[in-house]
């Protein structure tokens, strides 16, 4: 779901749900919806119901297929896992059934509010299942309901006879995972409205801040096991939708806001954007991007005159996600970007010179600006255009220049402390954006062939003649088994705990679609990984942040793929 300067919403657009949504939902909701997809829901209260699933960049509503009641059908914050089942559904035939998606979110139920809707009355009044027992719930299975179809789309028609999935767990094959027990469910239920500046300078939190959350943890805990599991299935009747990818990758970002919430909870950083501030418009806030913009293309500026600007600019991408998506309705201040990192970086390599320590604090500044326009972008159609047009020539660019030797010679003193800081908070800020820009390419995957423009598979091939793709790659991750090994003494902190998360996505994006890179960090770390990831991977001692249990998953995938071989 993409929007115009106003608004609107495009991808997938249907004009009566657009307009709903308009109407029965508040602006800074609305503008922060990302998605819509029609799908058949299953769940506890509602059964095979042809219904509009809204994607928010907090919760998954749903709606009657000609819109009159919105609902939320899970929170971020309570979402235990997302999955795609691979199976076929008995109330679905012919082509629908074959090419129909079924993703399975697991999450603890809130508690219900206010007047129930007339058509979940109906339905409950029709002796629906609900969470009363297993028996009742493979027992007993009504004949499916459907909404009638706009003209512009076509509900699939639901067979009438037993669905595996109405629900069924066991005739599915559907084995819950049980949720880890490292999962943090107080922080789970942090729900920040607003996202904040990351610091860079973020210290380690110590073992008693640990033990005050793990207290909490413990406490949480005790509340929650009293509170019953539930499973919303969405039946999506098509090959090519990006719903999966959508939930992953909201969901995952929630998680990102709300460990970087504790940061700014805790230590009150500089910066942070005023919860009691009303959100700037879209037309205000497209006002002042351009402005800001013509300052910083022009020709005179100079270098700390830009630095200020990036900034400035930094800092209203961190609290504005209409800003970051206005930033990609034109490719003019991208491509300036890219086009200054180049310069600042390695212009001076490229000629036989080194980097200075302003060289590196401005293209970590950069850097750290394209990470943020990536961020909770996904679905913006003009960032694909920007990326992609002349055979995605801006991306190549932009993969090329982030790259940077970790070794690199300085026209300093090789031993000069801050100098050594500021490199590592340069390749710290690469990481994350190689990382966004990996996500892009996982949705192109999803979508195409492996070897399709921006894909996972192409972005590599880009960066496989790069003369320091070895040495960044092992960078991080050398930086991941001293992050492992840090644990035995004290918790990272929660900006240090996301970007371990990221280096796992760059990680493992490499062993899943590289074989050079595989090859390369098989024969540099495989030890490193075997004697020293792998027991403190067993011990779980992640810190108890709401980031924690994927960063776990991805662990123990990578771990896997590098050992396993």
């Amino acid at each position: 779901m993409a929007r115009t300067g106003s608004g609107t919403l495009l991808t997938r657009r249907n004009p009566r749900l657009d307009s709903f949504l308009k109407r029965n939902t508040e602006r800074g909701v609305y503008e922060r919806i990302r998605a819509s997809e029609p799908c058949v829901v299953v769940s506890d209260r509602i059964h095979r119901v042809y219904m509009h699933v809204v994607l928010s960049d907090e919760r998954v509503y749903v709606t009657e297929f000609s819109p009159r009641t919105l609902i939320t059908a899970a929170s971020f914050r309570r979402v235990r896992d997302i999955q795609r089942v691979n199976d076929l559904p008995d109330f679905l035939s012919g082509k629908d059934r074959e090419r129909c998606q079924h993703i399975r979110i697991t999450y603890i139920p809130e508690k219900p509010e206010g007047r129930t809707p007339d058509w979940l009355s109906k339905h409950e009044r029709e002796g629906l299942p609900s969470a009363a027992s297993p028996s009742r719930r493979s027992s007993y299975c009504p004949t499916p309901t459907g909404y009638p179809a706009e003209r512009e789309e076509r509900p699939p028609v639901l067979k009438s006879t037993r669905s595996a999935s109405c629900p069924n767990p066991e005739a599915l094959g559907l084995v819950r995972t049980p949720r880890p027990p490292s999962t943090p469910p107080s922080f789970y239920s942090t729900s920040p409205s607003k996202e904040g500046l990351k610091t860079p300078d973020g210290g380690q939190v110590t073992r008693r801040f640990g033990s005050v959350l793990s207290r909490l943890l413990r406490r949480e805990t005790i509340n929650e096991a009293e509170e019953r599991e539930a499973e919303l299935h969405l039946y999506v009747v098509s090959q090519t939708s990006r719903l999966y990818l959508l939930l992953q990758n909201t969901w995952s970002s929630f998680l990102i806001r709300s460990t970087l919430m504790l940061d700014l909870r805790h230590r009150r950083c500089a910066g942070s954007p005023d919860p009691s501030a009303p959100p700037l418009s879209w037309e205000r806030t497209a006002h002042l991007l351009g402005q800001l913009s013509s300052e910083l293309l022009r020709d005179d500026i100079g270098v700390e005159g830009l630095y200020l600007l990036l900034q400035e600019l930094r800092t209203a991408a961190h609290r504005s996600v209409t800003l970051r998506r206005l930033f990609w309705k034109s490719g003019e201040l991208c491509d300036f970007l890219v086009r200054t990192l180049e310069e600042c970086l390695h212009g001076a390599q490229n000629m036989g010179g080194a980097s200075t320590a302003d060289q590196l604090l401005l293209g970590a500044l950069i850097v750290q600006t394209l990470a943020i326009m990536f961020r909770e972008t996904e679905v913006e159609e003009a960032r694909v255009s920007v990326l992609s047009v002349r055979k995605g020539a801006l991306t190549s660019r932009m993969l090329l220049a982030v790259v940077y030797d970790p070794q690199a010679k300085s026209r300093e003193s090789p031993l000069d402390s801050k100098l050594q800081s500021l490199r590592e908070e340069y390749l710290d800020a690469a990481c994350s954006l190689l990382c966004e820009l990996l996500l892009l390419g996982q949705q192109t995957s999803s979508c195409s062939s492996a070897d399709a423009l921006l894909s996972v598979g192409w972005m590599l091939k880009v960066l496989h003649p790069h003369p320091h793709l070895d040495s960044f790659i092992s960078y991080q991750a050398q930086q991941l088994v001293l992050a492992e090994v840090g644990l035995q003494d004290s918790l990272l902190s929660p900006a240090d705990s996301v970007l371990l998360f990221q280096r796992c996505r760059l990680l493992l994006a490499c062993l899943q679609h590289s074989s050079q890179l595989t090859q390369h960090l098989q024969s540099h770390f495989r030890e490193e990984f075997r004697y020293i990831v792998k027991p403190l991977c067993e011990e779980k001692l992640l810190p108890p942040y709401p980031i924690s249990p994927p960063t776990q998953q991805l662990i123990e995938q990578i771990l896997t793929l590098l050992l396993d071989r």
